[in-house]
Protein backbone atom coordinates (compact mmCIF):
# COMPACT_ATOMS: atom_id res chain seq x y z
CA UNK A 1 0.00 0.00 0.00
CA UNK A 2 1.18 3.53 -0.72
CA UNK A 3 -1.39 5.42 1.37
CA UNK A 4 1.07 5.79 4.25
CA UNK A 5 4.04 6.51 2.00
CA UNK A 6 5.82 9.71 3.05
CA UNK A 7 8.81 9.66 0.71
CA UNK A 8 9.99 7.52 -2.17
CA UNK A 9 12.98 7.76 -4.45
CA UNK A 10 14.35 5.58 -7.23
CA UNK A 11 17.97 6.10 -8.21
CA UNK A 12 20.15 4.41 -10.77
CA UNK A 13 23.47 4.96 -12.47
CA UNK A 14 23.98 4.72 -16.23
CA UNK A 15 27.76 4.59 -15.74
CA UNK A 16 27.57 1.71 -13.30
CA UNK A 17 25.05 -0.12 -15.49
CA UNK A 18 27.31 0.26 -18.54
CA UNK A 19 30.30 -1.01 -16.56
CA UNK A 20 28.43 -4.15 -15.47
CA UNK A 21 27.13 -4.74 -19.00
CA UNK A 22 30.65 -4.37 -20.42
CA UNK A 23 32.05 -6.82 -17.86
CA UNK A 24 29.26 -9.30 -18.61
CA UNK A 25 29.96 -9.12 -22.34
CA UNK A 26 33.74 -9.28 -21.85
CA UNK A 27 33.60 -12.42 -19.72
CA UNK A 28 30.94 -13.94 -21.98
CA UNK A 29 33.15 -13.42 -25.03
CA UNK A 30 36.19 -14.80 -23.18
CA UNK A 31 34.19 -17.88 -22.11
CA UNK A 32 32.99 -18.45 -25.69
CA UNK A 33 36.55 -18.04 -26.98
CA UNK A 34 37.90 -20.59 -24.50
CA UNK A 35 35.10 -23.07 -25.25
CA UNK A 36 35.78 -22.75 -28.99
CA UNK A 37 39.55 -23.05 -28.52
CA UNK A 38 39.69 -25.83 -25.92
CA UNK A 39 36.16 -27.05 -25.31
CA UNK A 40 34.96 -26.81 -21.71
CA UNK A 41 38.25 -25.93 -20.05
CA UNK A 42 38.57 -24.81 -16.45
CA UNK A 43 39.34 -21.26 -17.62
CA UNK A 44 36.16 -21.25 -19.73
CA UNK A 45 34.15 -22.16 -16.63
CA UNK A 46 35.82 -19.34 -14.66
CA UNK A 47 35.00 -16.84 -17.42
CA UNK A 48 31.43 -18.15 -17.60
CA UNK A 49 31.09 -17.79 -13.81
CA UNK A 50 32.19 -14.13 -14.01
CA UNK A 51 29.86 -13.47 -16.95
CA UNK A 52 26.94 -14.84 -14.89
CA UNK A 53 28.11 -12.92 -11.81
CA UNK A 54 28.12 -9.59 -13.65
CA UNK A 55 24.84 -10.39 -15.40
CA UNK A 56 23.33 -10.75 -11.92
CA UNK A 57 24.76 -7.30 -11.08
CA UNK A 58 23.29 -5.85 -14.29
CA UNK A 59 19.84 -7.13 -13.34
CA UNK A 60 19.86 -6.77 -9.56
CA UNK A 61 21.72 -3.51 -8.93
CA UNK A 62 20.03 -1.43 -11.61
CA UNK A 63 17.81 0.64 -9.29
CA UNK A 64 17.84 1.48 -5.60
CA UNK A 65 14.37 2.15 -4.22
CA UNK A 66 14.03 4.15 -1.01
CA UNK A 67 10.66 4.20 0.76
CA UNK A 68 9.86 6.05 3.98
CA UNK A 69 6.62 5.35 5.85
CA UNK A 70 5.58 6.35 9.37
CA UNK A 71 6.83 2.96 10.58
CA UNK A 72 10.02 2.28 8.65
CA UNK A 73 12.65 3.13 6.09
CA UNK A 74 12.85 0.46 3.40
CA UNK A 75 15.79 0.09 1.00
CA UNK A 76 15.44 -2.25 -1.97
CA UNK A 77 18.09 -3.26 -4.47
CA UNK A 78 16.58 -5.91 -6.77
CA UNK A 79 16.10 -9.10 -4.75
CA UNK A 80 17.47 -7.62 -1.54
CA UNK A 81 15.53 -5.47 0.92
CA UNK A 82 16.61 -3.90 4.21
CA UNK A 83 14.04 -2.39 6.56
CA UNK A 84 14.88 -0.03 9.42
CA UNK A 85 12.12 0.51 11.94
CA UNK A 86 11.99 4.22 12.72
CA UNK A 87 11.70 3.29 16.40
CA UNK A 88 15.22 1.86 16.07
CA UNK A 89 16.86 5.09 14.80
CA UNK A 90 19.37 6.45 17.30
CA UNK A 91 20.81 9.18 15.06
CA UNK A 92 21.25 10.12 11.44
CA UNK A 93 23.62 12.22 9.37
CA UNK A 94 25.60 12.63 6.19
CA UNK A 95 27.86 9.67 5.42
CA UNK A 96 31.31 11.20 5.09
CA UNK A 97 33.62 8.29 4.35
CA UNK A 98 37.19 8.82 3.19
CA UNK A 99 37.83 7.61 -0.36
CA UNK A 100 39.90 4.71 1.01
CA UNK A 101 36.80 3.27 2.70
CA UNK A 102 34.38 3.62 -0.21
CA UNK A 103 33.75 0.24 -1.73
CA UNK A 104 32.95 -0.65 -5.33
CA UNK A 105 30.23 0.89 -7.48
CA UNK A 106 26.62 -0.06 -7.10
CA UNK A 107 25.58 -2.67 -4.66
CA UNK A 108 25.21 -3.69 -1.09
CA UNK A 109 28.40 -3.65 0.91
CA UNK A 110 29.18 -4.64 4.49
CA UNK A 111 32.10 -2.91 6.21
CA UNK A 112 33.57 -1.72 9.48
CA UNK A 113 33.52 2.06 9.96
CA UNK A 114 34.81 3.54 13.20
CA UNK A 115 34.48 0.22 15.03
CA UNK A 116 30.83 -0.16 13.90
CA UNK A 117 29.59 -2.75 11.40
CA UNK A 118 27.67 -1.11 8.55
CA UNK A 119 25.55 -2.14 5.59
CA UNK A 120 25.65 0.27 2.67
CA UNK A 121 23.24 0.44 -0.27
CA UNK A 122 25.03 2.67 -2.71
CA UNK A 123 26.02 4.16 -6.02
CA UNK A 124 29.33 6.01 -5.89
CA UNK A 125 28.20 9.15 -7.70
CA UNK A 126 25.46 10.07 -5.21
CA UNK A 127 25.81 11.41 -1.67
CA UNK A 128 24.90 9.05 1.17
CA UNK A 129 23.25 9.29 4.54
CA UNK A 130 23.92 7.03 7.50
CA UNK A 131 21.53 5.92 10.22
CA UNK A 132 22.84 4.64 13.53
CA UNK A 133 20.63 1.97 15.08
CA UNK A 134 19.61 1.82 18.74
CA UNK A 135 19.51 -1.98 18.59
CA UNK A 136 21.73 -3.98 16.26
CA UNK A 137 20.19 -5.83 13.33
CA UNK A 138 22.32 -8.95 13.58
CA UNK A 139 25.85 -7.54 13.64
CA UNK A 140 24.81 -4.34 11.79
CA UNK A 141 24.87 -1.13 13.83
CA UNK A 142 24.65 1.44 10.99
CA UNK A 143 22.82 1.59 7.66
CA UNK A 144 23.91 3.95 4.89
CA UNK A 145 22.40 4.57 1.49
CA UNK A 146 22.76 6.80 -1.54
CA UNK A 147 20.16 9.46 -2.23
CA UNK A 148 19.79 12.51 -4.43
CA UNK A 149 18.12 14.32 -1.53
CA UNK A 150 20.29 13.71 1.56
CA UNK A 151 19.16 16.84 3.43
CA UNK A 152 15.50 16.16 2.69
CA UNK A 153 15.71 12.55 3.87
CA UNK A 154 17.60 13.57 7.02
CA UNK A 155 14.95 16.20 7.84
CA UNK A 156 12.03 13.83 7.20
CA UNK A 157 13.05 11.15 9.69
CA UNK A 158 12.71 13.25 12.90
CA UNK A 159 9.61 14.93 11.46
CA UNK A 160 7.97 11.53 10.95
CA UNK A 161 9.02 10.40 14.44
CA UNK A 162 7.64 13.58 16.03
CA UNK A 163 4.36 13.24 14.12
CA UNK A 164 4.15 9.59 15.15
CA UNK A 165 4.62 10.51 18.84
CA UNK A 166 1.95 13.23 18.56
CA UNK A 167 -0.50 10.78 16.98
CA UNK A 168 0.26 8.16 19.66
CA UNK A 169 -0.33 10.72 22.45
CA UNK A 170 -3.62 11.77 20.84
CA UNK A 171 -4.71 8.11 20.61
CA UNK A 172 -3.86 7.55 24.28
CA UNK A 173 -5.79 10.66 25.33
CA UNK A 174 -8.79 9.52 23.29
CA UNK A 175 -8.70 6.08 24.89
CA UNK A 176 -8.43 7.55 28.41
CA UNK A 177 -11.51 9.71 27.86
CA UNK A 178 -13.61 6.72 26.77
Amino acid sequence: MTDDLIYTERISSARTQLLFIALTVLFGVLAAWRVKAARASRLARVFLFFAAFFLFYVLNYRTLVIRLTPAALKLKFGLFTWTVSLDNVASRGHDELPASQRLGGAGIHFMMVRQRYRVSFNFLEYPRVVIALKRKAGPVRDVSFSTRQPDGVLELIPTVLAAKRTVNHADIERQVRH
